[in-house]
């Protein structure tokens, strides 16, 4: 079976397309609508485009017959069901096409473009209502949105200004980038209005057009000469396609000498190379002869490709996808019972589109098929546009977007590839409102602007951005904390007081020399021990207090190291009692002091209460007192390891949470009242009488025990991390040194440098 054709051209005219239309279903010598007269043509299927709005006029009159109808164009919406279902669509609809040049935008970044686009059908419905919401949803947004104006070659003066108002706002606007919305034929317009400015000698800047796959090169004859630079690095997408084995050669053999039955060829000869072939010898005489040996590749290719455009294999498809179509509908088995197949075909077309619809069958693409909107299964080449001075150009592929990446999964560019206009020096261009916000800052809205159009604001201290235009800062992970620069996470370093520290050294090594000072004193006050000085003021209580602050300054190694749960539950509560001990030492000493002068006095009852029982009770019972603090304090909420990633920035303090504060306060507060009980005890008897000055030394040494710890307690508020363990072993060792130094040195002084005072005859001796 042979398929013939008719070709018809609409002129981008409704009204030619309606006749057009008409002329399909019943031509005959004389045109009668609804009459086939001597008509021996079958008409199988209609092929239509490049205008889906065309093809939609055709639909008018065809989809009553229901013959098959493929456009070699984008959908656009149809609003009738009814009639979608005898279309067939060789590229992918308009809404694919746009997320597919939305994801190149976000691959080069432009979040700031222009729309220029021809107002045919219901383009501009179509922008408002679905592409412009998706464009902004992923962050672009719109300089101006332009439409190329209509009636431009009219002389009017309004157009001719109007026209002049659009091209200032597109060339002169801010963004490099400009999206063509349209047409097969949009770029013949825009050339009209380029050629606008040229003619009024304005000049026009460079930008880099966007094009849909609907969009292709066009012109009409008296373009031939016009500039075509303003594409030059222009990107479009393109349906896939491939050149066709023997095409270019086929084309450039035809010639009307040899193929003379082509009627069509002859005129298209004529056109091209703007000829006439010799009918009479008068014309021969005034115009151009064609002599049959011009040459298609000799024409520029603003005029004429000679090879395959992907428009062309989209009909190239259209035709083949039909063939298969209808040999699949001839080899039915109905179709097989049917002895009288072509009046059948004549009446019954409209089973085709059963065997169109499921068509699929492969090409030197790959697979063809349509899904069930009647669609094409296929992705986009992606086009970069290459102009010369001679008037060619270049379609170079230079990535791709498959049927199923166009929204889940990024595109295929191969940007090394591209050639971009002249002024950006090769490298690849930006197009957005304001320089980006680097990281480290965050974007702030302006009022009145476009979300597009931001300001740039230093993360607030503690956050980072490590991402350009990022919305918002964020906090870092509790392991790390922000850099100087606020745009990166570092790891934080774990943190405490460890004898690598020099001043934990610093402070052990005190401890230690304090530790053997005191059993360096203690050995001396046993080696003395019947010496008066020793006995004086109860030697079991010097005893007591040597030993509480030799064990205060070992407690105070409890303190360095990395935290244990052994050691953070004996730290304070060891020296919470120790000092406790040795507070009650001072006390029970003061006390002693007062009642042995009160028990001289004749008549006086206080020789019953001077003892060591006095002493051993008040040692006893303020330290049972402690005790039970400590242990009330272990029992309901005890101290624990535990991690601080909040007080300094860069660290991670390794600490023991002293879990209930208020018995941590209880236990300082009770030793405080101890103190200051002490002390006030000393002060009143700083004059009694007494040889050995033992209340003025109970005295300073509680003065210095009780301003340390009135000045530790800020100092621990205030500071952070190991330090805060240094100022607590600072005030344990300042505090018993100044014990140590007040009560014992005097007295070793005596005993080992002043012997001669130490006798029972000054211990009596009475001052004048």
């Amino acid at each position: 079976m042979t398929l013939g054709f008719n070709i018809y051209n609409d002129y981008f005219s409704p009204k030619h397309t309606y006749k057009a239309s008409m002329e399909l279903l019943f031509a005959s010598d004389a045109f009668i609508p609804n009459y086939k007269c001597h008509l021996q043509n079958n008409l199988i299927a209609v092929i239509g485009g490049p205008s889906p709005v065309a093809f939609l006029d055709i639909a008018t009159i065809v989809t009553r017959y229901k013959f098959v109808q493929v456009a070699y164009s984008s959908t656009l919406e149809i609003k009738t069901q009814t009639l979608s279902r005898f279309f067939y669509w060789m590229l992918p609809n308009a809404i694919s096409q746009y997320q597919g040049l939305l994801q190149i935008l976000l691959h080069f970044g432009w979040t700031w473009i222009g729309v220029f686009f021809l107002n045919i059908g219901n383009i501009a419905d179509i922008l408002w209502r679905n592409i412009l919401p998706m464009f902004s949803q992923k962050g672009v947004c719109f300089e101006f949105i332009e439409k190329i104006p209509a009636g431009f070659l009219n002389e009017d003066e309004k157009i001719v200004h109007r026209s002049h108002a659009i091209l200032n706002t597109v060339f002169n606007s801010t963004t490099n980038v400009v999206l063509l919305h349209g047409e097969f034929q949009s770029i013949l317009n825009v050339r009209f209005l380029l050629n606008l400015l040229e003619f009024s000698n304005l000049s026009y800047g460079t930008k880099i057009w966007v094009m849909m796959a609907d969009v292709d090169f066009s012109s009409v004859l008296f373009q031939r000469s016009w500039d075509i630079n303003f594409m030059h690095g222009a990107l479009s997408l393109s349906v896939q396609s491939v050149e066709v084995s023997g095409f270019q050669n086929f084309v450039q053999m035809r010639n009307p000498a040899l193929d003379k039955e082509d009627s069509f060829l002859k005129e298209f000869w004529q056109q091209m190379f703007n000829c006439m072939f010799p009918t009479t010898p008068i014309e021969e005489e005034h115009e151009t002869l064609c002599t049959g040996e011009e040459k298609l590749e000799s024409l520029p290719m603003t005029v004429f490709e000679t090879s395959m455009t992907a428009h062309s294999y989209s009909v190239y498809i259209a035709v083949y996808a039909i063939a298969h179509a209808l040999h699949s509908l001839y080899s039915s088995q109905v179709w097989q019972r049917t002895t009288r197949r072509q009046k059948v075909l004549n009446q019954e077309s409209w089973k085709l589109h059963h065997f169109l619809r499921s068509i699929s069958f492969n090409s030197s693409t790959g697979e063809i098929s349509f899904d069930s909107n009647g669609e094409i299964v296929a992705g986009f080449d992606i086009i970069n546009w290459i102009t010369f001075p001679n008037q060619t150009f270049l379609r170079v592929k230079v990535g791709r977007i498959d049927p199923g990446t166009l929204s889940d999964e990024p595109l295929t560019i191969s940007e090394e590839k591209i050639i971009w206009p002249n002024r950006f020096n090769q490298e690849r261009p930006l197009s957005l409102c304001n320089e980006k916000c680097h990281s480290g800052y965050r974007k702030t809205k302006i009022e009145g602007k476009l979300f597009c159009c931001y300001g740039c604001t230093l993360c607030p201290k503690g956050k980072i951005s490590d991402q350009t235009d990022m919305d918002d800062c964020f906090q870092c992970p509790e392991d790390q904390y922000p850099n100087n620069k606020q745009d990166l996470c570092m790891p934080k370093h774990v943190s405490y007081l460890s004898y690598g520290d020099l001043l934990a050294t610093g402070l052990a090594t005190s401890a230690l020399v304090l530790s053997f000072i005191t059993i360096f004193v203690l050995g001396i006050f046993l080696k003395y021990h019947n010496t008066p000085i020793v006995k004086a003021n109860n030697r079991s209580l010097s005893y007591t207090l040597l030993i509480s602050l030799l064990l205060s300054f070992l407690c105070s190694l409890l303190f360095i190291g990395r935290p244990m749960k052994v050691t953070c539950l004996l730290r304070q509560t060891a020296f919470g009692i120790i000092f406790s001990v040795a507070v009650s030492c001072m006390l029970a000493k003061t006390i002693t002091v007062v009642l042995a002068f009160m028990a001289t006095k004749p008549g006086s009852k206080m020789r019953t209460w001077v003892g060591q029982r006095l002493a051993l009770s008040i040692v006893l019972s303020c330290s049972l007192i402690q005790s039970t603090f400590c242990m009330v304090w272990l029992g309901i909420s005890p101290p624990f390891p535990d991690f601080d990633v909040w007080s300094i920035n860069s660290e991670i303090i390794i600490e023991c949470n002293e879990g209930s504060v208020a018995m941590f306060y209880s236990v300082l507060g009770f030793m405080g009242f101890l103190a200051f009980v002490s002390f006030i005890a000393a002060f009143l008897a700083r004059k009694l009488p007494d040889t050995f000055q033992e209340t003025k030394s109970i005295t300073f040494s509680m003065l210095v025990f009780c301003s340390v710890w009135l000045s530790f307690v800020p100092a621990y508020i205030s500071t952070k991390g190991k330090y805060t363990i240094a100022v607590e072993i600072f005030a344990i060792l300042a505090s018993s040194a100044g014990l140590l130094a007040f009560i014992f040195f005097p007295k070793c002084y005596i005993i080992i440098i002043r012997p001669d005072l130490n006798k029972r005859e000054q211990l009596i001796k009475r001052v004048n």
